[in-house]
């Protein structure tokens, strides 16, 4: 086995991302052949190297698991909470390997989220220079201001630079969908906000490929076939 990056050798086992790797090694938490390393861009081969996180040996994870979770609101987009507020491992089965999440959804937002051990297609996923697109939902009070899609579509100045949306639809009287590329903070809300609009739900319908489909909420199903080939060609995995 040849030699690799040491944060792809953490995600292959299924700990976290590479991005997390990255902060576990940053923070002395990882060692490799009982010595702590804190070089990002190290390399090993872990057919030959015993790399250990928090004291841990860590294993190559041999099967990968895609999941599809509708995540309710309320919940926090994490697979463990510290406080005991509901996460998102309340909502799968315990399983030998273990999740983490690819992307983010805020507390009060609700809809899709993928759960994954492939830490490859996690850091692609949620890394800028792949742009996945994302679908949302939006129920709002009031009316929409007048000419809110060009705005929305040509760029908005927030405070951490002009954000916009690719698309921009009306469903109903109180419903609009909007996609958007972007990974920002609370990006949808701060858009809607700097519009007038006062979103009431936040629902994200798609995640690059993927749909929510009809799984219900609280609920989670294995990606098919189809739609783990449809997301690795979006990611040129």
């Amino acid at each position: 086995m040849s030699e690799k990056r040491l944060n792809k050798i953490i995600a292959d086992a299924g700990i976290t991302s590479r991005r997390g790797a990255d902060d576990l090694i940053a923070s002395g938490r990882v060692s490799v052949d009982g010595l702590v390393t804190r070089e990002l861009g190290a390399k090993f081969d872990p057919a030959k190297s015993e790399v250990m996180v928090d004291g841990e040996t860590i294993t190559q994870s041999l099967t990968k698991t895609y999941l599809a979770l509708h995540k309710p609101k309320g919940v926090l987009s994490t697979m463990f909470d510290p406080e005991g507020r509901p996460c998102l491992s309340d909502f799968i089965d315990l399983r030998t390997e273990r999740l983490f999440h690819v992307g983010r959804l805020d507390k009060d937002s609700e809809g899709l989220i993928l759960l994954t051990n492939d830490g490859e297609l996690t850091f692609r996923a949620t890394h800028p220079s792949y742009g996945l697109e994302k679908t949302y939902i939006i129920e709002y009070e009031g009316k929409l201001p007048v000419g809110v899609e060009k705005t929305l579509l040509k760029g908005v100045e927030l405070e951490d630079g002009i954000g916009r949306v690719l698309t921009f639809k009306e469903l109903s009287p109180t419903w609009v969908e909007v996609s958007i590329h972007e990974g920002r903070y609370h990006i949808i809300r701060r858009l809607m906000a700097a519009v007038g609009i006062d979103v009431l739900r936040l629902i994200r319908t798609k995640f690059g490929p993927i749909s929510l489909g009809e799984t219900a909420e609280g609920r989670w199903r294995d990606l098919n076939s189809g739609e783990l080939l449809n997301i690795q060609k979006a990611l040129n995995i």
